[in-house]
């Protein structure tokens, strides 16, 4: 366990416990003081003394009254590298500088004062240390939201590319964000980086260090056109899949065909396990990381072929909890598949989510009913597959118009 600096007038006191996955995880506990009440016995009945001055008064014991907040924060128990000890320097920092202003606020609501106010922080490392440290399953999209945020003030704000406090904040700024959002990334991409960054922004106001949250009334404009995003022919399908080039990583082919073949987010492909395959029935059964804890309809279940028992390979022996895939980072594997387009001759801009729209339109190209792809794809409500069927027919339109004009 790591050694926390706590004072003995610290009020809150910065504390830890080791979690069942090995990090240590990091909370704050208030002492509210104390208060008397009776010792009972076994029936609930106050204790009485039997003899001296205060006999027959009941027996009286000490209640000290804690409060518990956890920070979300989290140590690594072990560090072995030098960047790991790093990491754990600056989240123990981040953690000090929440107790401190907890601190402030506690003694502002029971005794009417605060101490002496620090030095306004760097919204930047703030908000770098809250990715850094955040256990959800779309960090890298959340840091990605981040290094946009950085970008655009390198380029609008200058004067803040390396430190913004929150008075620097407003909505003014907020909205030349969102316009670089969407000038910078086609699709729903805008959307999605500014909804992490909201999550950044809201988590600073939970936490005091913003007062009202700038983003607050603002928003992205709405995309519901899927062509914005590249999407693969089944010819150039075909194409990608018959390309290989020395150094390719096997897992990342595999697991890219899979998302292809079934429309199934990266995010899940990764934790598909062994035990996700029903093979007596040649059924793929997941919960949908991305809604499962929003939607009551996370389930999905995919009927397999003999292409896609070919993708998830043989079990092997007692690997009912191995994963499927064994893939990189998110950064290796992005990396990987472009320059594997590259190879093939593909010019798009091809992102592993591709592979997620390029599985819808061809589906319903080939005729298949839109309930039966919403299905397949996880989808809640029929209004987010209705997007490829308008992408679809406006496909079918510019082959129409491809053709060449005939005057008879």
């Amino acid at each position: 366990m790591a050694k926390l600096e706590n004072k003995s007038k610290d009020n809150p006191r910065l504390e830890q416990r080791l979690m069942a996955d090995g990090r240590i995880s990091l909370y704050l506990e208030y002492y509210l003081g104390r208060e008397s009440e009776p010792v009972l016995d076994e029936y609930d009945n106050p204790v009485l003394y039997e003899s001296g001055a205060m006999k027959g008064t009941p027996k009286m014991r000490v209640k000290h009254i804690r409060r518990k907040e956890n920070l979300n924060l989290y140590l690594i128990s072990k560090p072995r590298t030098p960047i790991e000890r790093e990491q754990n320097k600056e989240t123990l920092e981040l953690a000090e500088k929440i107790r401190f202003e907890r601190q402030q606020q506690f003694l502002e609501d029971k005794e009417g004062y605060r101490l002496k106010l620090s030095k306004s922080k760097n919204l930047l490392d703030y908000f770098q240390a809250f990715a850094d440290n955040a256990n959800v399953k779309d960090k890298q999209v959340l840091l990605g939201s981040l290094r946009n945020f950085k970008t655009f003030l390198k380029e609008e704000y200058p004067q803040f590319a390396s430190r913004i406090e929150a008075k620097n904040l407003s909505k003014e700024m907020i909205v030349k964000f969102v316009d670089f959002l969407v000038d910078n990334h086609k699709g729903q991409g805008a959307e999605t980086y500014y909804r992490r960054f909201k999550r950044l922004v809201n988590y600073a106001v939970e936490q005091g260090e913003i007062s009202k949250s700038p983003c607050r009334g603002i928003t992205t404009p709405k995309v519901d056109d899927i062509l914005s995003k590249d999407i693969l022919s089944q010819e150039e399908m075909q194409q990608l899949f018959a390309t290989h080039y020395a150094g390719e990583n096997p897992e990342i082919r595999r697991a890219f065909a899979f998302t292809c073949m079934t429309g199934v987010r990266r995010c899940d492909v990764v934790e598909l396990c062994y035990s996700n395959i029903d093979y007596s029935n040649k059924l793929l059964k997941f919960r949908q990381s991305k809604t499962s804890h929003s939607s009551s309809k996370s389930g999905v279940t995919i009927p397999l072929n003999d292409s896609l028992f070919n993708l998830i390979g043989t079990k092997p022996e007692g690997a009912k909890d191995d994963y499927i895939f064994h893939l990189p980072s998110d950064t290796m594997c992005l990396k990987a598949l472009r320059t594997w387009t590259k190879k093939a001759g593909i010019s798009k801009h091809i992102t592993w989510h591709c592979g997620r729209h390029s599985f819808a339109t061809a589906v319903l190209s080939n005729g298949a009913n839109i309930k039966v792809v919403a299905d397949l794809l996880g989808h809640s409500n029929l209004k987010f597959t209705e997007i490829y069927v308008r992408a679809v027919d406006e496909l079918k339109r510019e082959a129409i118009n491809s053709l060449p004009k005939i005057e008879l």
